[in-house]
C-alpha cells in the first residue's frame, strides 16, 4: 500500500511541475526570405539554342539526348539554367542556378541535387547560395539544404522549399524556390 501511495504521489508531483513549467519548443524565425524560380530547358538532339541542361551520363545502352526508362534512373544532367523573380521564362535574369542533378531510385521519380545559384548583380544580389539534398518529384513541395553561401549570402544557411511550378513533357521545368535562412551572418 505504502509504494502504491508513493508511486501515485510521484506521478501527481510530475503532473504538477509539469504544468507548472510547460515544455516549450523552439520556434526558429528566418532571418532571410527569398522566393527566386529557376528554368530548365533539357537538350533533346533538336534544341541547343535554347537548351540550359544537358545529360551528361546515362546507362549503358541509352540516349544522352532522352531520358531512360524506368523513372529515369542512372542519368545525370547538369544545368546553368536562367533563375528570375518571377515566373516567366523571359523576364530577366537575376543570376544561374548552376550544378546537377542525377536520378537515383527505380521505382519512382526522385532525383538529387547539388547546385548553386551565382548572383553577379548591383540589382539585386551578389555571390552564390549553395544547395544539397534529395528530391523526391512526386511530392508537392521538397526541402533541400542550404548550406553556405558567399558575398550577401557569407556563411548564410537554412531550407529551400521546391515546387514543380510548370513542365513541359520531358524538355522543360520550372521551380518555385522558396529559401529560408536560419543563419544570417
Amino acid at each position: 500500500m505504502a509504494s502504491n501511495t508513493w508511486g501515485f504521489l510521484s506521478f501527481f508531483m510530475v503532473l504538477v511541475v509539469t504544468s507548472a513549467y510547460p515544455i516549450k519548443t523552439k520556434q526558429y524565425k528566418p532571418c532571410k526570405h527569398l522566393v527566386l524560380y529557376f528554368h530548365d530547358i533539357i537538350y533533346n538532339g533538336m534544341n541547343k539554342e535554347n537548351a540550359t541542361s544537358a545529360i551528361v551520363a546515362a546507362p549503358q545502352g541509352d540516349n544522352l539526348t532522352i531520358l531512360a526508362s524506368q523513372f529515369h534512373f542512372g542519368n545525370i544532367a547538369v544545368f546553368d539554367d536562367p533563375i528570375t523573380l518571377d515566373n516567366n521564362l523571359h523576364s530577366k535574369p537575376v543570376g544561374r542556378a548552376q550544378g546537377m542533378y542525377l536520378y537515383d531510385t527505380k521505382n519512382t521519380y526522385t532525383a538529387w541535387l547539388g547546385f548553386s545559384f551565382v548572383f553577379n548583380s548591383t540589382d539585386y544580389y551578389q555571390g552564390t547560395i549553395n544547395f544539397i539534398g534529395a528530391d523526391p518529384l512526386m511530392n508537392k513541395t521538397r526541402d533541400i539544404s542550404i548550406v553556405g553561401g558567399t558575398g550577401d549570402f557569407f556563411m548564410h544557411r537554412g531550407v529551400a522549399t521546391l515546387m514543380t511550378d510548370s513542365f513541359e513533357g520531358e524538355v522543360y521545368f520550372r521551380l518555385k524556390v522558396d529559401i529560408k535562412f536560419y543563419e544570417c551572418w
